[in-house]
């Protein structure tokens, strides 16, 4: 029998589903070595399909999102239950995600932002929970693929170590341990000596592309973030924006990115400092877009909503 294999999506954007298609022709291999018994973005699954099966019949369960519902959750222990490992897939599962900066409100304050006019009278839904929540956090995880959404080539070489027994390291995230400045094609143009006056956000500046992004003032996560991704956003001539995570030798990635962008500040006079940070304008939102439930911040603090 083939080697069984789910997929589930808890709160992201649906780009680690696409990222699996994006596989091309080699996904065809994929369904040709395994039997994907869960699916429900894609095919006609159902959560009694995965009840029904017994304990550890799955293989690998791939879990995409952050977990911010009693729904999400419930299926989390249910996938956590049946499957062999578990592969927190995606930054929102790693890190928390985009979803996570929701854990600089609460609960209340994100409905009545969203719903101002709300009588107070809701259909049945799934618990809103107030803390988004990493896969990590809710159940115990195997492995992590990082990215936003993670890319092709490390998907498939995560789907060939399953297959073939060659499992990492419980814990393991299955990307190159070293910054993503390592493998940016622009590296060779970063000054050794580097320091700034201002910081720019990318669409107020013409951004060389021949230059290394950080290097003209916009700021780019590239020495705080780990590698694996092919640096498709430099490529793109945009500035890293971090999805990868830390690498293993940092605690705290927005941290670490905060440090190594503050220290390039060309003075130490307070105004100074004032005037070229405030050319990033939305701290959190730039040093922990991707990462923010599973920071040393974790969330605001209740009374200061």
């Amino acid at each position: 029998m083939k080697p069984k294999v789910a997929f589930y999506w808890c709160a992201s954007c649906g780009g680690c589903e696409e990222a699996v298609v994006d596989l091309a022709e080699k996904v065809l291999d994929v369904v040709a070595a395994v039997d994907i018994v869960f699916w429900p973005v894609a095919l006609d699954f159902k959560k009694k399909d995965v009840e029904a099966l017994e304990d550890g019949a799955i293989l690998a369960a791939f879990v995409n999102g952050a977990v911010r519902t009693s729904e999400q959750e419930e299926m989390a222990h249910l996938l956590r239950r049946k499957a062999k490992v578990v592969v927190a897939f995606g930054a929102c599962a790693q890190l928390g995600g985009i979803p996570g900066l929701a854990n600089l409100s609460n609960r209340a304050a994100i409905f009545a932002e969203v719903y101002p006019q709300g009588n107070g009278h809701w259909p049945e839904l799934p618990m809103l929970f107030d803390t988004v929540q990493t896969l990590g956090q809710t159940i115990d995880v195997d492995c992590y693929l990082p990215g936003c959404p993670p890319t092709p080539n490390i998907i498939e070489s995560a789907l060939g170590a399953l297959l073939s027994g060659a499992l990492p390291p419980k814990g393991s995230v299955l990307a190159p341990d070293r910054a993503l400045c390592d493998e940016c094609p622009r590296k060779d143009t970063r000054p050794e000596d580097l320091s700034l006056n201002a910081f720019h956000r990318p669409h107020r500046v013409l951004i060389d592309e021949s230059k290394c992004i950080l290097a003209q003032g916009v700021a780019c996560l590239g020495p705080a973030t780990r590698s694996g991704c092919g640096a498709q956003c430099v490529g793109g001539n945009m500035p890293c924006t971090g999805c990868f995570g830390p690498t293993s030798r940092v605690r705290d990635g927005g941290a670490k990115a905060l440090s190594a962008l503050a220290s390039l500040a060309a003075s130490n006079e307070e105004p100074d400092i004032d005037r070229i940070l405030a050319g990033i304008p939305d701290p959190v939102g730039t040093f922990y877009r991707y990462s923010l439930p599973a920071s040393s911040l974790r969330r605001k603090r209740e009374e200061t909503v």
